[in-house]
């Protein structure tokens, strides 16, 4: 990958080890769910069991990762349900503008819709044609490469639609809410207004 590619500020490591934060959670096939929920078309909200977030249609993408702790992995090869195919199946109310990602332990990222529905984003299953290692995500985890790595939620657990943008875990913490990693978008304090909403 030639230098030129890579965001400004970030390198191609040697090697790498997954970067999380917490435990790895212990994944149970019989109690796993994933919930679509908030402003839905339908208001009853939408659920998948394990066996039945099978039967969703696959793709693959080929993308670079992008880790704001500086690091570029590139050329990624993923395998699962596109966001689009997953909106399909679950319409938002035509309100909703942003996304709340939901991962194990109640953690949280927040993405804008556009950025959600974006080619390339996927909820991924697989990592270079094998199950994702627990340690990366397993059995489910976000895939959104043209934003830095901590919107690519790990253990995806419910995905929620909002009217309104919210920040997540990290963005509460001081990370920018946007995260586009072009624009070098990575702490809180290099927000211009109209950028999310305020910190608390």
């Amino acid at each position: 990958m030639a230098q030129d590619r890579l965001p400004p500020g970030q390198y191609i490591p040697r090697d790498h080890s997954a970067v999380h934060y917490g435990p790895v959670p212990r994944f149970r096939p019989h109690r796993w769910d994933l919930r679509v929920y908030g402003a839905t078309e339908d208001p009853a909200g939408y659920r998948w069991t394990w066996e039945g977030f099978g039967e969703l249609p696959r793709t693959e993408v080929v993308a670079d990762f992008h880790c704001v702790t500086r690091f570029t992995i590139p050329e990624v090869r993923w395998r699962g349900v596109s966001s689009a195919a997953l909106v399909e199946a679950a319409p938002p109310a035509a309100e909703a503008t942003h996304v709340m990602l939901w991962a194990e332990y109640g953690y949280s990222a927040n993405v804008r819709m556009d950025d959600f529905l974006r080619d390339g984003v996927l909820l991924a299953t697989h990592r270079e044609g094998e199950e994702l290692a627990p340690e990366h995500g397993f059995p489910i985890r976000m895939v959104v490469p043209h934003l830095y790595g901590w919107k690519s939620v790990k253990w995806l657990r419910a995905i929620e639609y909002l009217t309104s943008d919210r920040r997540g875990f990290w963005e509460e913490r001081g990370y920018h809410n946007l995260a586009d990693p072009w624009s070098e978008q990575r702490y809180s304090y290099q927000e211009d207004p109209g950028d999310g909403p305020p910190l608390i």
